[in-house]
């Protein structure tokens, strides 16, 4: 797990990247929660998301956006943040221009730009939210959402309550053959501090089931 250094649009971007061995292999990008309430790329629902899918062969990157650890530059409110999970997202591909598939994931803050990043990028298969703040930004843009996805709340959420993700869910219109699936771990909190394990495995169980389908797609319009 390399640590790596990416150029970004507001000076140095630190990160951390898992190759996989494949020379087509599927790729994905974790974006950490809110820069100013301590959220990093270091943060465990962050590490259990990537490594769900580092042990699934795909080659993963997470990094801190502008102003946190060792990446320069300041919190810019979503703006600057976007744009540096854009250039990630570029040197990513760039690593793998054979790769397979595309995948984003997102953890509170981290969604709002993940979604805002798939609504931009057309090759981006799947999405993976984490306790998106359906009720602190607006969601609105996701007209329609592109691709599936997995949304994940916590039960006893106290900072985004799973009845607003729901909601959200529920009313986000998608394209044909889309679909948002939102799944409510019992007892969880915003941190998923007991509940890290069934969250990451909910997802791998998503990727896998998702990967299926997404490739034999592929291989049908070839």
């Amino acid at each position: 797990m390399p640590e790596i250094i990416i150029n970004g649009p507001a000076g140095r971007i630190e990160a951390r990247y898992h190759h996989a061995g494949r020379i087509d292999s599927p790729i994905a990008l974790m974006l950490h929660p809110h820069p100013q309430f301590g959220g990093t790329m270091n943060n465990q629902i962050v590490y259990n998301l990537y490594y769900a899918f580092l042990e699934r062969g795909f080659s993963v990157l997470r990094f801190n956006f502008r102003g946190v650890g060792r990446s320069q530059g300041f919190f810019d409110n979503g703006p600057g943040e976007l744009a540096d999970a854009a250039s990630a997202l570029d040197w990513l591909q760039l690593q793998n221009p054979d790769s397979r598939s595309c995948w984003i994931a997102g953890v509170s803050f981290g969604t709002w730009i993940a979604m805002q990043l798939l609504m931009r990028r057309p090759e981006i298969d799947g999405f993976i939210c984490v306790a998106p703040p359906a009720n602190i930004y607006d969601f609105n843009f996701l007209a329609p959402c592109p691709s599936s996805g997995l949304v994940i709340s916590g039960e006893k959420d106290k900072v985004v309550p799973w009845a607003s993700v729901g909601e959200l869910a529920a009313k986000t219109k998608t394209q044909k053959g889309i679909k948002i699936e939102h799944t409510v771990i019992a007892g969880a909190n915003h941190f998923f501090a007991n509940e890290l394990e069934e969250m990451k495995g909910l997802v791998g169980d998503y990727v896998d089931k998702r990967m299926v389908e997404i490739l034999e797609a592929k291989r049908e319009k070839e």
